[in-house]
């Protein structure tokens, strides 16, 4: 919460003309192109990061498919996870979120300017359908971001397990799945501090559908996770290293 009081005080000029924009954008959305309104929402991710004192390290960005219409697949640490990703992806992309956020001010304008679509994990009919449309939007040649853990771990850079069913719309959709690996994202909003600290976005290499067609779901899931830790370990064993040699 400290950090995020410090976005908007590094920006309080900036404040007033970016959310009227944004909320202009999200009552009318269909006034504008997705283009349009996703560079909004990368204009105040931007503001919103540097003003905060983080540095993101992104890698692996060449690992993004040429064409569009692919799913990214994160692990899930926080609420700064999507700011993270937001500031290194050009193209427009979307996210599926829980719904519990979908009517707080502010992320209810994001969401609508996004494109977003919330899902009730209580309800499997209404996810059901969340599961058809972003499958429908990603055959149309949309982005989307799914945190397959379902809800964020509280333990730092270790990882629950990836549930099966995120990747239902990857399989009914044949889109390539992009394993996506966050390090010390919490470290922005969890730690209560405003020092300055580093968040790396790590982008593997895609999982295209003719390696995945003949794999279950949960065997999706388990390969997915196991290529992000994979990369949070390697991370891991280098940062002792460097420590050792110090």
């Amino acid at each position: 919460m400290r950090r995020i009081l410090w976005m908007v005080l590094m920006n309080l000029w900036y404040v007033p003309y970016g959310i009227v924009r944004l909320f202009r954008m999200a009552a009318h959305p269909e006034h504008y192109t997705p283009e349009e309104r996703y560079a909004l929402i990368r204009q105040i991710d931007n503001r919103a990061i540097r003003g905060g004192r983080v540095e993101i390290e992104g890698y692996g960005l060449e690992n993004l498919p040429r064409e569009d219409g692919y799913i990214l697949y994160p692990n899930h640490q926080g609420m700064f996870d999507v700011l993270a990703m937001l500031q290194l992806l050009k193209r427009p992309t979307s996210v599926v979120l829980k719904k519990e956020l979908e009517n707080i001010p502010f992320l209810k304008q994001v969401i609508a300017c996004l494109g977003a679509l919330p899902i009730d994990r209580r309800d499997p009919r209404q996810g059901m359908k969340v599961i058809l449309q972003v499958t429908k939007e990603v055959m149309e040649g949309k982005n989307f971001i799914i945190f397959a853990e379902g809800t964020r771990s509280k333990n730092g850079n270790e990882l629950l397990d990836f549930k099966g069913g995120s990747f239902k719309c990857a399989v009914k959709s044949k889109c390539p799945i992009v394993p996506v690996a966050l390090i010390d994202s919490y470290k922005a909003f969890d730690t209560g501090s405003i020092a300055k600290t580093k968040v790396q976005v790590h982008f593997l290499e895609p999982i295209y559908f003719d390696e995945y067609e003949k794999m279950k779901t949960t065997e999706i899931a388990a390969l997915v996770k196991e290529r992000i830790e994979a990369c949070i370990r390697q991370y891991t064993d280098e940062t002792q290293h460097k420590d050792a040699q110090m």
